[in-house]
């Protein structure tokens, strides 16, 4: 493999450190409960369970994980693409996710059925992922996790991006900034197959989001992302996105909202509705 994406995944790692341990330092929490006996089959009681918290619909990952016992399904229930080039429409794509430990969960993201205007379809790759919540999982203003996942190419023909494995690590920050809102930041390597299929090269994920509670139950949220592919110059990517959740009881939250791409290499207009479980 290059040597390139190692060395870009060291210095970005480095810089993110220090951020992270001076964001750290400066957390005032108060005491919480210690839910670290719990884990995959001793379930977390139900009246110690963290709010749910779901890493859609926006693309800014949430560094809370899934209580240690617990069953979490996140769906996209149609997700449509308008594109210049080709448009697409995705069903049923989900992210099933599983406590492990009270800060550990592992996930497995289904690509779903796919419909693409080309006229292949089928479904989508599977990608396995594991969330790490280093601090702020149960309180604080701050909540950070690391995010190692993997791709596996089971897409049927035509669907996938391609037939290779790849991989990447996501590093997820939430702050909370006053009662009722909340930042989050996101930073995400991916270690993806040239297109030539010569060796891999390294792309490098940005995004923030600010949250908003409207009531008890409806929230909404305000997403910029930016992609910087290495393979190529001149592909960056820009994105801006609006959403709003509504969750009518804890462990129930519906989704609706849209991405629009803000320069020529981002796809056009990309509306989707989804639904979050927990048990």
């Amino acid at each position: 493999m290059n040597s390139k994406p190692l060395r870009a995944f060291l210095n970005n790692t480095a810089i993110l450190t220090v951020l992270i341990a001076a964001a750290n330092a400066a957390e005032k929490s108060g005491p919480v409960t210690d839910k670290s006996r719990y884990h995959l089959f001793n379930p977390t009681p139900a009246e110690l369970m963290r709010p749910m918290s779901t890493d859609r619909p926006d693309r800014t990952e949430s560094p809370f994980t899934v209580d240690a016992g617990r069953v979490q399904i996140e769906m996209d229930i149609a997700n449509w693409t308008r594109d210049r080039s080709e448009d697409s429409l995705v069903l049923g794509g989900m992210n099933l996710k599983f406590g492990l430990l009270h800060n550990v969960d592992i996930q497995f993201v289904f690509g779903g059925f796919q419909s693409i205007e080309d006229g292949a379809e089928g479904v989508g790759d599977l990608e396995t992922r594991l969330k790490i919540n280093l601090w702020g999982n149960d309180g604080g203003k701050t909540a950070f996790a690391v995010m190692p996942f993997i791709k596996w190419p089971t897409a049927a023909d035509g669907v996938g991006d391609n037939d290779s494995i790849e991989g990447g690590i996501i590093f997820p920050l939430a702050i909370e900034l006053s009662e009722g809102v909340g930042l989050g930041l996101m930073y995400e390597l991916d270690i993806l197959k040239d297109d030539d299929g010569s060796g891999y090269h390294a792309d490098h994920i940005a995004t923030a989001t600010v949250g908003f509670d409207l009531t008890e139950k409806l929230g909404m949220y305000l997403e910029v992302a930016a992609e910087f592919p290495g393979e190529k110059v001149g592909d960056f990517v820009a994105v801006a996105s609006v959403g709003w959740t509504f969750s009518p009881t804890e462990n129930l939250q519906w989704d609706l909202g849209a991405n629009f791409g803000l320069n020529d290499a981002a796809p056009d207009f990309n509306p989707f509705l989804g639904v979050s479980l927990r048990f």
